[in-house]
């Protein structure tokens, strides 16, 4: 017993240490400082580069989505989507020229964040219901925990935020964190057009020049409830909506054959704003999971991140074209 005893204490020394090391590798110091190294960056793992090229792509209107340091599929997107906006060749690469441009916003990446009252008190859910039925009683559908609430609020993973602040349960007011800074110094966006790639699981801005002015990856559509064809119109932008559940549109894992509504909330199924189009059940919305945009099926609508939708809400206004289009 003694001997399994040790061998224990030995594995948890050494995961202990290891997540030590790994947090401290992704302290503000490594992130701020962080370049190119000339290799292939890694998708499997979070470094304090990728965070970076993450912030700086975010506060250019060119979102990664969830920014978590992993060099995955939404930002990769988002950056050879930038590389055409600079009319620059496009590709998985953090080339000389990009990353240029990119530093002309020579910020820092983390700055210091003190807990307030607000970001603590809550309520929050005791957990969210997996399915919709079971959401329909819950009175406001309001983050899980402090944690969540900060994470979407300074656009980051929950895990990344609590690789930053290790041993922080962010629980107490006045309390000093670290995060990632995703502010934008640039006026908001004005869009004469917005393209929505349903192939490339992509939403894109146009201006009145016909230039790329904002990126966001996306989820577009269903088995279910495919998305549309052609173009249609911005009717109507609704924040903090409710959610109405049609049972014509006979979603997987809904059983009821009665509608019901959802009450507003971040956790909501369509976030915290629903930008309606001219097709009946249509619209850009936001999602209570972040970090599951461009990667699981929506519901037959166009599902950003709760921050990239507002964005979008922001940056379009009623009669504003959306075009769906199927390109890879």
């Amino acid at each position: 017993m003694a001997g399994k005893t040790k061998q224990i204490y030995v594995a948890l020394t050494v995961a202990v240490m290891t997540t030590a090391a790994f947090g401290a590798e992704m302290g503000p110091e490594a992130i701020n400082s962080a370049a190119p190294a000339g290799k292939t960056i890694p998708n499997d793992k979070p470094t304090p580069f990728v965070v970076r090229l993450e912030v700086l792509l975010d506060r250019a209107h060119f979102s990664p989505g969830e920014i978590d340091g992993k060099f995955g599929q939404n930002a990769r997107k988002a950056l050879r989507a930038y590389a055409e906006a600079q009319r620059l060749p496009s590709s998985d690469a953090v080339t000389e020229d990009v990353w240029k441009r990119l530093q002309a916003d020579d910020r820092q990446t983390t700055v210091n964040y003190t807990l307030t009252e607000k970001d603590v008190a809550g309520p929050f859910l005791r957990r969210l219901p997996s399915k919709m039925e079971a959401m329909k009683d819950i009175p406001h559908l309001s983050f899980a925990s402090a944690r969540e609430g900060l994470a979407e609020k300074f656009h980051m993973s929950e895990q990344l935020l609590s690789m930053l602040n290790p041993r922080q349960h962010f629980d107490r007011v006045g309390d000093t964190i670290v995060v990632v800074d995703t502010t934008r110094d640039s006026a908001s966006l004005k869009a004469e057009r917005v393209e929505v790639n349903k192939s490339g699981q992509t939403v894109k801005l146009f201006d009145k020049s016909n230039a790329l002015i904002g990126f966001f990856p996306a989820t577009v559509g269903s088995e279910e409830k495919p998305s549309p064809t052609g173009t249609l119109r911005v009717t109507e932008i609704d924040r903090n909506p409710t959610y109405r559940y049609n049972p014509d549109y006979h979603f997987k894992g809904v059983h009821t054959r009665k509608p019901f509504t959802i009450k507003p909330g971040p956790n909501n199924p369509v976030g915290t704003v629903w930008i309606n189009l001219s097709a009946d059940g249509y619209g850009i919305h936001g999602t209570p999971s972040p970090g599951d945009v461009s990667k699981a099926e929506s519901h037959g609508c166009v599902r950003l991140t709760n921050w990239d939708a507002e964005t979008v809400a922001d940056s379009v206004a009623k009669g504003t074209r959306v075009t769906f289009v199927d390109e890879p």
